[in-house]
């Protein structure tokens, strides 16, 4: 089992599934993060022989999301860039296991593209806006479907996903 870490979530990934965390690839820190002026990355890429899995985590359960832009634009970008990063390591990658892994999520059949959005349980006077999920869907599927024409939204116990997520800390959620 891999297991990987993201702020406070923890996701466990089966034995045959090859999980790393993209955005911690020495040739995404290195040599491809500053192309064009920036790029960014998906928090996870996730092998499992059909398919390869693009993985944002976002948490707002705690703090309520004060980035301009829109969630499933800003997700959109990462899938596209990770995408350019991807094609690029194949061939320009230092290390030979990032190399591989290039290969392999480019010789997938297809890709999948998924969400992991953590909220606040409901509405509050701290955190009065909750994030409809089904335009969150509708607009990421808009966005990603000429990559993944059904792109997911999940959280922690939706079991949509063939891996799994917990909290990592002690806070009651």
């Amino acid at each position: 089992m891999t297991t990987l870490v993201e702020g406070s979530l923890t996701f466990e990934f089966p034995d045959e599934y090859k999980a790393s965390r993209y955005d911690g690839w020495a040739f995404y820190r290195n040599q491809f993060q500053r192309v064009a002026g920036g790029s960014k990355a998906v928090d996870f890429l996730c092998i499992d022989g059909t398919h390869t899995w693009l993985i944002e985590v976002k948490d707002h359960s705690c703090h309520p999301r004060t980035k301009p832009s829109k969630l499933h634009d800003e997700v959109a970008v990462k899938v596209r860039d990770t995408l350019a990063g991807i094609a690029a390591a194949q061939a320009n990658a230092n290390e030979s296991g990032e190399r591989k892994s290039a290969r392999n999520s480019l010789g997938s059949r297809s890709w999948r593209v998924v969400l992991h959005l953590e909220q606040a349980r409901g509405p509050s006077k701290l955190r009065p806006k909750i994030i409809d999920l089904a335009n969150l869907r509708m607009k990421l599927r808009q966005a990603v479907r000429s990559i993944d024409p059904h792109p997911m939204v999940v959280a922690i116990g939706t079991g949509e996903v063939p891996w799994t997520a917990h909290w990592n800390d002690a806070l009651d959620r």
